[in-house]
């Protein structure tokens, strides 16, 4: 097979243009990739400082027994046979799974519920005030808010029982009761949380393709049948990553329950992440409070993957 001349001639000319472009051009990838690792490489540290460092120094922690004042002392996996023998700490973490699986289960269904009724209003003014004033809450500090439900919610001087009086009811014991205070502490939490969920499931309704909702309309679908077979199913990737962010945000619950009930009344609400507190800070056994911290940490690894393995018949990716 046998080159025409002008092709040639044209193959010819056109190589010394491309060797002397290439170099150019590789530069310039070198210089975009250099950029791009460097700016890798800051969430790189980050991540590898604050949480794989940690991560590592706590599971190192958990084999050694001390307690700052004196060195440490080499005690091996004695520390996780003690925890596996230790009620209290267990119990704990069972309230904390208790609390969690309350949290995103209300947290979940208040903020769809909430996201459909915003995007079913035409007026995008309307929307971003919807917007703000859910998403509001997550910005104010958590202890602050603690504080400020734990006047709320007392049962003998609080907002919340003075008006269940005006209206003939009985004053409910919010914080002193087993339920009361795991039920307080669960609408405080979602309260503060629900506006990141409705802010998620706000812009994943809004992406859903109109021609399918066309389709739906044209078919008969009503607007409850639309939601759970057409838009429910679009949007369950927005959802499993919601499910997953609260369930480690819930797993990890701390502040309202320390600062409104101490973790009472008795331990009914004293989470893993408090009697991991009270072992190292106040104890001063940090390599017990080590061995909690990392049990919890598998807890969560655990949990969040069988989100994602229920996810593989659950999810639909379009």
């Amino acid at each position: 097979m046998t080159t025409q001349p002008g092709v040639r001639e044209a193959s010819r000319a056109t190589l010394p243009l491309a060797s002397h472009r290439r170099p150019g051009v590789r530069r310039e990838a070198r210089k975009e990739g250099l950029f791009g690792y460097l700016m890798i490489s800051l969430a790189v540290v980050f991540v590898a400082v604050f949480t794989l460092f940690p991560i590592i120094a706590s599971l190192g922690l958990s084999l050694f027994k001390w307690d700052v004042i004196s060195s440490p002392r080499f005690v091996g996996l004695a520390n996780f046979q003690r925890l596996i023998h230790d009620g209290p700490t267990l119990h704990s973490f069972g309230v904390t799974v208790i609390l969690a699986v309350g949290i995103v289960a209300l947290q979940l269904s208040l903020g769809m519920f909430l996201a459909v009724l915003v995007n079913q209003r035409r007026s995008a003014w309307a929307k971003t005030t919807f917007r703000t004033v859910f998403y509001l809450p997550l910005l104010a500090s958590t202890a602050a808010v603690s504080i400020f439900m734990g006047y709320m919610f007392d049962a003998k001087y609080g907002v919340i029982n003075y008006y269940l009086s005006l209206v003939g009811l009985t004053k409910v014991p919010w914080l002193t009761t087993t339920w009361g205070s795991m039920i307080s502490i669960i609408l405080i939490v979602v309260w503060q949380q629900v506006g990141f969920t409705f802010v998620l499931f706000v812009a994943a309704l809004t992406s859903v393709p109109s021609e399918v909702l066309e389709a739906a309309s044209i078919d008969g679908a009503s607007a409850v049948r639309t939601l759970f077979q057409v838009k429910i199913p679009l949007i369950s990737p927005t959802i499993l990553f919601a499910t997953v962010v609260a369930m480690i945000n819930a797993l990890q619950l701390f502040d309202q329950p320390y600062i409104m009930t101490k973790g009472g009344p008795g331990t009914s609400t004293t989470t893993a992440t408090i009697v991991m507190y009270q072992t190292g800070f106040q104890n001063l056994q940090f390599g017990y409070a080590s061995t909690i911290a990392i049990v919890l940490l598998l807890i969560i690894l655990a949990i969040t993957g069988l989100q994602f393995l229920a996810a593989r018949k659950l999810v639909f990716y379009q």
